[in-house]
């Protein structure tokens, strides 16, 4: 390497004398833990580790002793890792390579989502050809010499086998303690914070693994586990949530596919959606404002990484609510897209601009034209009459089936922060169906008529779907009035003697 010499002309290339290592402080894993992370997608990265690892089943458990939240776990039976793949994996940029397929992209992901929130992560996993092993981050020690405990191998067993329903002959355990946003809950309030947490994160996950949870071969449950009886205090199936999931579109000739000639990538797809206007489904108006929820929806590997917005292309405006595009990014590494370290958001250059400009469909359909038509069938909605209202009504909670809860959202609108109606099995006297608890929300059911329903299958916490949706109905006004008139007590009692003596009738059957 020869000298540098000193020159008045500009220097084009950066001259050199050497190089040498800087290895990260242990003051780096600090930064981790302020990525800004959100709740739900740190959750929800964590599950693309588990699709990754060819999971089927996934759990997520909140862990509660009495009136207080203690840990949260995700669990999944997907292939597992002995120790070398272990240390890897909670190494920070451990991973070396991803294929192409893979939803995992910097290496990052399980230590920064766990560590924004909690302050200890311990992962345990094993492989059909492994036995169990462990890992735990401590911010604390993390910090200061990046020293990562092994746990031990018998513990390490005990937990795999406590959940032996889901993980068999492999899977992996994450496991977040001192959860920080636990620590704010204070005393009477973990059920509020649970079902408004829960409620997000089933959204959340069903919106962007939507085309995951479609298909039969993988879900997502959601449950709340007593931590000293192992007890199911809650358990929800999460659904897909399709952002294009409408039954009829807005307008004719729609969805319609143009492709955008894009300089440094090719010819990209762009699926363009109008929404029927005044759409009451959740998976229009419950997934977020709808000034934000318009545009571009852009998935990586059919995982949504975008959930609306225009990338500069253009300002939200209410007139394009109705407008959604469904984008898939090419496998092949380009300069023009570029992935957020959260996966909530893609980076793009100006050249995806240009492409839309240029972007046509078969027949000689601008993109610019389909902009046009989605402004002009919201404008038309606008000036039709106001259609029917329907009343709104306090939200559905525990106790109802997932599904019949999101058709309960999409039908009816709810009420802005109130708790929501639940149900339970309790016992009452011979002749009374069900009770209401005002002060609860709660409507109890007389479980000496549970097997009317259950047959003889074992009755879970959302068994019973028809009677509780009609009870749901039926009681939804008594539960927003502040004062019960006597007709409602009438209608109580009317409801219980006919609903009595049809189990009774069912039961002698």
């Amino acid at each position: 390497m020869s000298p540098y010499q000193p020159s008045s002309v500009w220097q084009f290339e950066i001259p050199t004398s050497g190089s040498k290592r800087l290895p990260p402080a242990a003051r780096y894993v600090e930064s981790l833990t302020h990525q800004g992370y959100g709740f739900e997608a740190a959750i929800a990265d964590l599950v693309d580790n588990s699709i990754d690892a060819g999971a089927h089943n996934v759990v997520v458990s909140f862990l509660r002793d009495e009136d207080r939240l203690v840990s949260l776990l995700v669990i999944d039976d997907g292939c597992g890792m002995n120790d070398e793949s272990l240390d890897t994996a909670m190494t920070v940029g451990g991973r070396e390579g991803y294929s192409d397929t893979a939803l995992g992209h910097f290496g990052a992901g399980l230590k920064a989502a766990s560590l924004s929130h909690a302050e200890s992560l311990t992962v345990i996993s094993r492989t059909k050809r492994s036995p169990s092993t462990g890992r735990r981050w401590l911010t604390a020690r993390a910090q200061a010499d990046f020293t990562c405990d092994i746990v031990d191998p018998g513990y390490c067993q005990d937990l795999v086998d406590r959940y032996d329903g889901l993980i068999e002959w492999h899977g992996t355990i994450v496991r977040w303690d001192r959860v920080r946003a636990f620590d704010t809950v204070t005393t009477g309030q973990a059920d509020r914070f649970l079902n408004d947490a829960i409620e997000k994160l089933e959204t959340h996950l069903g919106l962007h693994l939507h085309r995951f949870l479609v298909g039969d071969d993988f879900n997502i449950d959601i449950v709340v586990e007593d931590v000293r009886t192992k007890e199911e205090l809650d358990h929800r199936g999460v659904e897909p949530i399709d952002p294009f999931g409408y039954r009829v579109p807005g307008r004719s000739g729609y969805p319609r596919t143009y492709t955008a000639p894009i300089e440094g990538v090719g010819e990209v797809a762009l699926t363009a959606h109008i929404w029927p206007p005044k759409s009451p489904l959740v998976s229009f108006r419950g997934i977020g404002p709808l000034a934000e929820r318009q545009g571009f929806y852009i998935y990586r590997n059919d995982r949504l990484v975008q959930a609306g917005g225009w990338n500069s292309t253009r300002s939200a405006e209410g007139h394009l609510a109705l407008a959604r595009i469904a984008v898939d990014l090419p496998n092949e590494p380009n300069d023009v897209f570029s992935l957020t370290v959260k996966k909530d958001g893609v980076a793009v250059t100006p050249a995806f601009a240009r492409g839309l400009e240029q972007a046509t469909d078969g027949a000689g359909h601008t993109f610019g034209a389909y902009l046009q038509e989605a402004e002009t069938t919201y404008r038309e909605a606008a000036r039709r009459a106001t259609e029917p209202q329907r009343k709104a009504v306090l939200p559905a909670g525990k106790g109802i089936d997932p599904k019949l809860r999101r058709t309960l959202r999409d039908e009816l609108p709810e009420l802005d922060g109130e708790d929501p109606i639940t149900f339970r099995w309790d016992t009452l006297p011979s002749d009374v169906f069900f009770e209401l608890d005002r002060e609860k929300r709660e409507v109890k059911l007389n479980k000496e008529y549970r097997q009317v329903f259950n047959g003889d299958r074992r009755g879970g916490l959302n068994d019973a779907p028809v009677v509780k949706s009609m009870l749901y109905l039926v009681v939804n006004e008594i539960f927003q009035k502040e004062r019960v008139r006597a007709v409602h007590t009438d209608n109580v009692a009317l409801w219980n003697s006919v609903l009595v003596t049809a189990a009774r009738c069912e039961l002698a059957r």
